[in-house]
């Protein structure tokens, strides 16, 4: 299934077409920015896959809560197994108002198992300023992730010790950003491209002339007229449309937590590239085994357990890539039979041997 799906994209991305986009998709406007809010608090209602004794930060923040509804505890009488200390992050939007609702992503700091289902208490958000300006409550998600264990071995699925809120935090304070003073804005390119800065500058200009200037392949500036609303001049100019073709950047975007990998543009690479790839299994098989006493003796028949261990290493197999199309270089991947995450180590080991060209962002 795996190999299907990465054909697929293959097939759709290596097209390449000049097409029109708005210039809002290819810049983000200076001082039109999201902001990063951090948090700490505690997740309850767990199953029994919270922080243990030795977490002591758990017992103390659980006692010091108690505290502040009236409830006053010894910290070392507190038992944890159903809480679990987090770290809240969360991206204030520009122009954010009190009372929008912003997502929120909750992640454990000390060794809970599982936090999947567990509910966030009351958390105050601080911006880089030490200033609160979100608060984060709900039940939190971590997409299907679980954990279970027991005496036979341990499953999991995902992460379950990393999770979401959505709409989970609520803005309290707007961030101080007066865009009526301004005179001018610079708009910055997400992809550096002379061409793609002069393009835009000329779009614009033919619209509102003498108005946009470049500055260099990052940066346009342009000039806010006095007689216009600033407001909706400025959605006029992100909302024209310039033609963009092959100078797109290829993109290699890697899921971690999932496995997932996602290919985009014409990624070139180096030949040839040797790829090596070898397996290692190991199994633990448990079998009865029956003791049987000998005849007229008053020995018992007792059922032990056998354990046997085997270590399989799998031959390594070198795959010649004589083709700079990122079609070839997916199909020999997968005629390794190398699994997601394989496959983002061997690609990431080829970017570091200066052989891919391509924009690689881990999330």
């Amino acid at each position: 299934m795996w190999k299907k799906v990465l054909i697929a994209i293959v097939l759709i991305t290596s097209l390449s077409f000049a097409t029109e986009v708005k210039i809002r998709d290819e810049v983000y406007v200076e001082g039109f920015r999201p902001n990063y809010l951090t948090g700490y608090g505690i997740v309850v209602g767990l199953n029994g896959t919270g922080d243990g004794t030795t977490s002591r930060y758990t017992l103390i923040s659980i006692a010091n809560m108690l505290r502040k509804l009236g409830i006053y505890i010894d910290p070392t009488q507190v038992r944890t197994k159903n809480a679990a200390a987090v770290m809240v992050t969360a991206n204030l939007p520009p122009f954010a108002k009190p009372g929008m609702a912003i997502d929120v992503q909750v992640a454990s700091i000390g060794d809970a198992k599982d936090i999947a289902n567990g509910l966030l208490i009351r958390t105050p958000l601080y911006g880089p300023d030490g200033k609160i300006y979100a608060f984060a409550q709900g039940p939190v998600s971590t997409g299907g992730g679980f954990l279970e264990s027991n005496k036979g071995g341990k499953v999991q699925k995902g992460f379950p010790t990393a999770g979401i809120i959505p709409n989970g935090a609520i803005v309290e304070e707007e961030l101080p950003f007066d865009f009526n003073s301004m005179t001018e804005v610079t708009l910055s390119l997400k992809n550096p491209s002379f061409s793609k800065a002069q393009e835009i500058a000329k779009v614009i200009n033919q619209k509102y002339p003498g108005l946009a200037v470049v500055q260099d392949p990052t940066s346009i500036k342009v000039r806010l007229p006095q007689t216009k609303n600033k407001t909706e001049f400025l959605a006029e100019i992100l909302d024209l449309k310039i033609k963009t073709d092959k100078d797109n950047v290829p993109t290699i975007v890697f899921y971690e937590k999932t496995g997932t990998v996602i290919m985009s543009g014409d990624v070139v690479i180096d030949t040839p590239v040797y790829v090596s790839h070898g397996s290692i299994y190991v199994t633990v098989e448990k079998t009865p085994v029956i003791s049987q006493p000998p005849p007229l003796s008053d020995g018992q028949t007792v059922v032990t357990q056998g354990v046997t261990t085997k270590v399989q290493e799998e031959k390594g197999r070198i795959i010649s890539i004589e083709s700079a199309k990122l079609s070839d270089l997916v199909k020999a991947l997968n005629d390794l039979g190398v699994s997601p995450y394989d496959l983002i180590a061997i690609l990431q080991a080829i970017k570091a041997a200066g052989k891919l060209h391509a924009e690689i962002k881990v999330m």
